[in-house]
């Protein structure tokens, strides 16, 4: 039900990208520029700012993703609503998650799930990527949701959500407000995660993209969560790699800062990770539910 139109805004907003937005959506880019125009015509006003090869949202814009965020909510709401009266849903549902999207991103959808649907046990089990691989595979749970880039043939990967690795530091930091080049790491005091992280992993292979070994970084130590390196940070001088995911009230605290990179970036989807062939009625709720 979510209109047409306001879908293409809404993915061009999340993702920042015009091509992006057209692969995701299946349709071509000159598709997409047209629905925006046809929007910013019917508003009187720009939605979109360019800038070099990047675009970003101007305050319309802004302004419109917060409500279409609003009406996609509202949209959804609906459909559940409605779904909840003809269908009666039981069982149990096993999830497993990596560290960064059980602790920052699922705990909200759970909850309001939980609302919905007060018949459907959820337990969700915790650990880095190799680990909840390992657990879907050995079927002890339904379903993955991990940050990692490698795939197996085991599994079918569904996209849940897109998200940014940034270069962090606490807001009192020498270096804070400076952007760095990517040699300029070399000469840094850095936390990674520990081996087996999607997190870490993902950062290395960006890394070796530029020719950079994360073997030959100084490394002070390696943690086993995003909560030990980000409280590692505010007591040192150290600089980590974090989701921006983990750091958003500490960025609005103005506890942490980011730390530009110039010409560098590092973009990452997390991923359903799900048993091959048909899946099961629960999992398929809790498929259309996250989304």
């Amino acid at each position: 039900m979510f209109d047409y139109r306001l879908k293409v805004f809404h993915t061009v907003a999340s993702r920042l990208s015009f091509t992006k937005a057209s692969e995701e959506l299946h349709i071509s880019q000159p598709a997409v520029t047209k629905h925006i125009k046809e929007i910013e015509t019917q508003l009187g006003t720009k939605l979109f700012d360019r800038k070099g090869t990047s675009i970003q949202l101007t305050q319309s814009g802004k302004i419109l993703y917060e409500y279409a965020e609003k009406i996609r909510g509202i949209y959804r709401d609906l459909e559940f609503e409605i779904s909840q009266i003809s269908q009666q849903h039981k069982g149990k549902l096993l999830i497993g998650a990596s560290t960064t999207v059980a602790q920052y991103i699922l705990p909200e959808i759970l909850a309001k799930f939980n609302t919905y649907y007060k018949d459907i046990k959820v337990e969700l089990l915790t650990g880095n990527t190799e680990t909840i691989s390992t657990l879907l595979k050995e079927e002890k749970i339904d379903l993955g949701i991990i940050e990692g880039e490698s795939q197996s043939s085991y599994f079918d990967y569904q996209r849940f959500r897109p998200d940014e690795i940034v270069l962090a530091a606490k807001t009192d930091h020498p270096l804070a407000n400076k952007t760095l080049q990517l040699k300029d790491l070399y000469h840094l005091n850095l936390i990674f995660r520990e081996h087996g992280s999607g997190t870490l992993e993902f950062i290395q292979n960006r890394l070796k993209e530029k020719e950079i070994n994360i073997s030959e970084l100084h490394t002070v130590i390696q943690l086993g969560s995003s909560e030990s390196i980000k409280n590692y940070l505010l007591h040192s001088d150290c600089m980590a790699f974090l989701s921006i995911s983990t750091i958003l009230n500490e960025l609005k605290n103005n506890i942490l800062t980011v730390i530009d990179i110039k010409n560098f970036s590092i973009e990452r989807d997390f991923h359903f990770i799900l048993p091959k062939g048909a899946q099961s009625e629960l999992i398929q709720l809790f498929l259309r539910f996250a989304e």
